[in-house]
């Protein structure tokens, strides 16, 4: 089973992404995406490898956004693709079928796509505005992610649904009541004073209410 808090790193360095993600681990994050965009590859792979074995001393998954070869390269436990970013189908042929692999959805179709390439979860967002991604697409809201999870016919929602777009701790009762699984984050637990505080007690609210 996934854990339900998926932290995506952020930074626009190397030192910044390795703070981000050492911040997240110490406050006893589980699962870490390394998301790192308008660098060159080599830059993201050499990173990806330093952040490889942290995760590993804290026994934590890590996924890799969008690059199918480094997440071979370094062994990773998975994959997160968004919408643009290349075929499940193509990265399951590459990585295996013990690879987590996610896809990143907007609408409804989306989702059915996600669904019928047979993705291990879906990242589903933006809940609202996010400063942490550039190109966002349209804001959903919870009444969007209502009118998708009720059109889901409930015998296809075996993929777990994180909600991801500036999500905020009040935010869960919510999102859990709507039928989301977990969630993505970033900012919350990067701009945090207690950051293993608020990361307790988001594990607290998803595990007793779900």
């Amino acid at each position: 089973m996934l854990p339900k808090i998926q932290f995506i790193s952020q930074g626009t360095s190397n030192e910044a992404q390795l703070y981000s993600i050492q911040k997240a681990l110490d406050a006893g994050i589980e699962w870490v995406q390394l998301r790192y965009k308008n660098v060159p590859e080599i830059e993201v792979f050499r990173l990806a490898e330093k952040i490889k074995k942290e995760t590993d001393q804290y026994n934590a998954l890590l996924t890799i956004n969008d690059y199918q070869t480094i997440a071979k390269a370094i062994d990773a436990h998975g994959l997160h693709l968004g919408l643009t970013d290349g075929s499940i189908e193509e990265a399951r042929n590459l990585l295996g079928n013990a690879k987590v692999i996610g896809g990143t959805a907007n609408t409804l179709e989306d989702v059915q796509q996600r669904i019928s390439e047979k993705c291990d979860y879906i990242g589903l967002g933006p809940l609202r505005y996010t400063s942490t991604k550039e190109k966002l697409s349209p804001i959903l809201g919870f009444e969007g992610y209502q009118s998708i999870i009720d059109k889901i016919p409930k015998v296809n929602l075996s993929k777990p649904l994180f909600a991801i777009g500036g999500i905020e701790e009040n935010d869960l009762p919510r999102l859990i009541e709507i039928g989301v699984y977990g969630i993505a984050v970033s900012g919350l637990i990067c701009n945090a004073t207690q950051p293993s505080q608020i990361v307790k007690q988001l594990n607290e609210t998803l595990y007793t209410y779900a």
